[in-house]
């Protein structure tokens, strides 16, 4: 795509150059029949005395509505005169000039008709200083001003400060080159700035073409490629008109940076579609293999297979929103005909668990009735007892999960208390354990006494303390063992 030109709308805001009325001399029943003539053509030739006698009295010129303040007028009159002839003459610095004649109307009425002439040039040229302080003014419109005010203002067939007028032209056209050049330099600047605020926007787009990666966000990075595209167009609109060589440019790279991201969009969306149709194969081989199963009573290998088919599917990865569903909805109905009955095996299992709970806590009572245990003796007698009811509860079965860990703890403490008894029992009846024991003592009194002697003389209060407890902790071991 070209970069769009958008081509500016001529300037249609009027010129310098003005309408003026023409004075025309009205006559009942016929057209107007004294023009002003121009010093530059023919005089007409003066009418005779039977000529004059035969025409009647001239109407008054109704002057035209120019808007001149009467002040002005006479003021410009001032410079000018009429003559017999209706000749109308004005001074033009060192010299006297015809401007025109009127020969139908009064002096009064010609010499003020040139001098509404000399005020509505004067009107264009005040006109154009205005424009020039326009933010709108065209170069264009600058020249063809200058160009049509200077030719009025050589010669003009006016009445009044013909001088003032041209030195107020000549300033004005001062002024119009100054304009020119303050419009050259807002223009340049105004491009140099629309070239980099372009730029930018290619810079972005381009900066988007690079980053892309395998985890670019396709749908986000394609929403700001468009808003960027947005923005060029705007800114193709609004901003000022960049030269053609350069915006062609800038052009190409956006459209380059676009091209390199809808290319690898393609790309990706292909392989999308692809990793889509082989998790589609893959979850369809798995919901076949699931049926399979559903039937099976094999609890724990089926459970066992269901679970593998469970992370077989995780890594089958996605189908599509709605293939997935659909897909999702086939396996799930397979996996709940296993996980149903198998539930319903568990609550019929339960209900006999919860009987064989029952049948285990009257045993529990009954171990726990041999409890205390005084001497030997009892603790033997115990033992066969717990021996029977321990056979009783083997073959009772399996109870809740839940309450497992209670009820074989209870149990468990039972048998501690008794092999407590036949251990200590065991312990006394033992020859080695008492030599131990007597050596052990020994020690002991041993290092007490010298302990002793240590804390007599030691005077250092913090090591005399540690010396103490040290003490303590040895007299404790010796009161455990006697």
């Amino acid at each position: 795509m070209a970069d769009e030109t958008v081509t500016e709308p001529e300037n249609t805001t009027e010129t310098a150059e003005q309408a003026t009325t023409s004075a025309n001399v009205e006559k009942a029943g016929t057209t107007p029949s004294a023009t002003p003539t121009p010093a530059s053509m023919p005089k007409p030739h003066a009418p005779s005395p039977a000529a004059f006698a035969k025409k009647s009295r001239p109407r008054p010129i109704a002057a035209p509505s120019t808007g001149h303040a009467e002040a002005d007028i006479k003021a410009a009159e001032s410079f000018g005169r009429v003559d017999d002839n209706g000749t109308v003459f004005v001074k033009d610095g060192d010299e006297e000039r015809e401007v025109g004649q009127f020969p139908d109307a009064s002096k009064e009425e010609a010499l003020a008709l040139y001098a509404r002439r000399f005020l509505d040039l004067k009107a264009k040229l005040d006109l154009f200083a205005t424009r020039l302080q326009s933010t709108s003014i065209k170069p264009r419109e600058i020249d063809e001003s200058i160009s049509s005010l200077e030719e009025e203002t050589k010669q003009p067939a006016v009445v009044g400060d013909i001088q003032a007028l041209r030195d107020e032209f000549g300033s004005l056209k001062e002024q119009g080159a100054a304009k020119k050049a303050e419009i050259a330099k807002a223009r340049k600047e105004a491009v140099a700035k629309a070239v980099e605020e372009r730029t930018a926007i290619v810079e972005k787009a381009e900066n988007l073409a690079a980053s892309l990666n395998d985890s670019t966000n396709w749908r986000s990075t394609a929403d700001k490629f468009r808003s960027l595209f947005d923005q060029w167009q705007q800114h193709q609109r609004n901003s000022a008109r960049i030269d053609k060589a350069e915006a062609d440019a800038l052009w190409k790279r956006f459209s380059s940076a676009r091209t390199t991201f809808n290319q690898a969009r393609r790309k990706w969306v292909q392989a999308r579609d692809n990793e889509r149709s082989a998790a589609k194969q893959a979850k369809e081989a798995i919901i076949a293999e699931a049926n399979e199963i559903k039937n099976s009573t094999a609890w724990g290998e089926t459970s066992r297979k269901f679970n593998e088919l469970m992370d077989r599917w995780k890594k089958a990865g996605r189908a599509g929103h709605s293939e997935d569903d659909d897909l999702w909805a086939k396996f799930r109905e397979a996996a709940d005909v296993f996980f149903n009955a198998r539930q319903a095996d568990r609550d019929q299992i339960s209900s006999s668990e919860k009987e064989n709970l029952a049948k285990k806590e009257e045993l529990l009572k009954k171990a726990e009735a041999l409890l205390p245990v005084a001497d030997e003796e009892a603790a033997k007698q115990a033992r066969q007892a717990l021996s029977s009811i321990q056979e009783e509860w083997d073959q009772i079965g399996y109870v809740p999960r839940e309450d497992m860990r209670r009820i074989e703890g209870r149990l468990d403490a039972v048998d501690t208390q008794i092999k407590a008894v036949e251990e200590a029992a065991w312990k006394q009846s033992d020859p080695e354990a008492d030599a131990r024991k007597s050596s052990f003592e020994e020690q002991l009194s041993a290092q007490l006494a010298e302990l002793d002697a240590k804390i007599a003389a030691e005077t250092d209060a913090s090591k005399k303390s540690k010396l103490e407890a040290e003490k303590a902790t040895k007299e404790q071991w010796l009161n455990a063992i006697k």
